[in-house]
C-alpha cells in the first residue's frame, strides 16, 4: 500500500498463462501481489512454485460477481477472460460479461483507490483485418454477431469502458492490444495453434491444419509480452490510446507446422479441416507506437521460444505420466498423451 511504503499490484486472471508470468515479474520487482482468479481457465499449478511466497495473496473470485473486500492497490492489471476460442466460445455469455461487467468492476476498484489501470485487450479487436499490418488507428473488421463476437466485441467494449473512465473521471488507464503469445504454461487444450501443433507433434499424432494453412500469425514469446505490459504500466504518462504488443515477424500456419515438425523430429502427418467461421486471414502488429513510447520490441527469436515451449510440454507429460521423456525435443521418441482441442477452433 502507498501509505505503508509497499507497492501493491492486483492481477485479475493471475493464474492464467500470461497472468501467472506477470505475477512472477511483479514479485521479482519487489511488489506485493494479489492474484484474483475464478480458475475457470486459470490453473493453480501455474502458481504452485509460489506456494511459500509471503508477498502473494490469492483470491478466488469471478469478476462477473460482486468482489470481496480488497486492499488498496497502486497497479491493477485486468487480464480476466478466457482467451482461446474453444474456451471463450464454451460460455459466450459469460465471456461477454467477463469483458464488460468484469472490466467495470476492476475500473471501479481502480477509481476508488486511485490505482493505475491496465486493460489487457487483444488483436481480435481488429477482426479479420482489411488493413495490414494492423496499427492502433485501424478500427477493425469484426463480425458483431458471429461465434467469435463474444470475445472480439467484449474486448472492444472493455476498451470503450476504460477510455470512458479516463474521460469522465480522469482515471489513469492503459490498454494493451495483445497479439498471439506462446510459451510455457499454455494449456494443451486451449485450441491455439502453437499448443495444438506442439502437442500433436510430440505425440506423433496427425497435425491439424485449418484451411490451406496460408493464413498468417505473428508469435510473441511470453517473456517479451510481459516485459511490454510492465513497461506500459511503468510509463509515467499514460498513452492517449491503445498500444499493440506483439512480434511483427509474420509467418503462415504451414510454415509454423514445418518448423515445429523439424524441431520435434515428429512422424506426424498433416490433416486438413475447414477454416472456422471468421478466422482472420492475416495478423501482424505494427509496433511502431510501442517502440516509440515504451522503448519495447520483442527479443526472443521464435526458434528459441519454441524450444522452451516444446521442452515445457514434454516435461508436463513426464510429470503427469511419471516416465522419462526420451528424445522429445529432437527425436520424437516420446508419445505424450496431451489432448489439444480440435473442435470449432481458430488458429489463433
Amino acid at each position: 500500500m502507498k501509505n505503508s511504503g509497499e507497492n501493491r499490484a492486483l492481477v485479475a486472471g493471475g493464474a492464467g498463462f500470461i497472468g501467472s508470468h506477470l505475477v512472477d515479474a511483479l514479485l521479482g520487482e519487489g511488489l506485493r501481489v494479489t492474484c484474483l482468479d475464478s480458475f475457470l481457465t486459470g490453473r493453480r499449478t501455474n502458481l504452485a512454485h509460489l506456494a511459500r511466497e509471503p508477498r502473494l495473496d490469492l483470491v478466488e473470485a469471478d469478476v462477473t460477481e460482486p468482489l470481496p473486500d480488497l486492499p488498496r492497490f497502486d497497479w491493477i492489471f485486468n487480464l480476466a477472460c478466457a482467451a482461446s476460442p474453444p474456451h471463450y466460445q464454451a460460455d459466450p455469455q459469460h465471456t461477454m460479461m467477463t469483458c464488460v461487467v468484469g472490466s467495470h468492476r476492476m475500473l471501479e476498484c481502480a477509481r476508488s483507490t486511485g490505482a493505475r489501470f491496465l486493460q489487457a485487450s487483444t488483436s481480435e479487436v481488429y477482426g479479420d483485418p482489411q488493413v495490414h499490418p494492423q496499427e492502433e488507428s485501424y478500427w477493425g473488421h469484426v463480425n458483431p454477431t458471429g461465434p467469435r463476437a463474444c470475445y472480439d466485441e467484449g474486448k472492444r467494449s472493455a476498451e470503450t469502458l476504460a477510455f470512458d473512465y479516463r474521460r469522465r473521471y480522469g482515471l489513469d488507464v492503459r490498454v494493451a492490444r495483445i497479439f498471439n503469445t506462446y510459451g510455457p504454461r499454455m494449456r494443451a487444450d486451449d485450441g491455439r495453434v502453437v499448443s495444438n501443433v506442439v502437442c500433436q507433434a510430440l505425440a506423433n499424432e496427425p497435425i491439424t491444419v485449418y484451411g490451406d494453412g496460408e493464413q498468417t500469425r505473428s508469435f510473441c514469446y511470453v517473456s517479451d509480452l510481459v516485459d511490454g505490459l510492465m513497461r506500459l504500466m511503468r510509463r509515467e504518462t499514460a498513452p492517449d490510446g491503445p498500444v499493440n504488443l506483439g512480434n511483427p515477424r509474420e509467418m503462415t500456419v504451414a510454415e509454423l507446422v514445418t518448423l515445429v515438425s523439424r524441431m520435434t523430429g515428429t512422424r506426424s502427418q498433416i490433416v486438413r479441416r475447414p477454416l472456422p467461421v471468421d478466422d482472420p486471414q492475416r495478423r501482424r502488429p505494427d509496433i511502431t507506437r510501442a517502440e516509440r513510447l515504451l522503448g519495447w520490441a520483442p527479443r526472443v527469436a521464435l526458434e528459441s521460444g519454441l524450444e522452451e515451449t516444446i521442452a515445457w510440454f514434454a516435461g508436463e507429460v513426464a510429470r503427469r505420466d511419471h516416465v522419462p521423456v526420451v528424445g522429445a525435443a529432437r527425436g520424437g521418441a516420446a508419445r505424450p498423451r496431451l489432448e489439444p482441442a480440435l473442435h470449432s477452433i481458430a488458429q489463433g
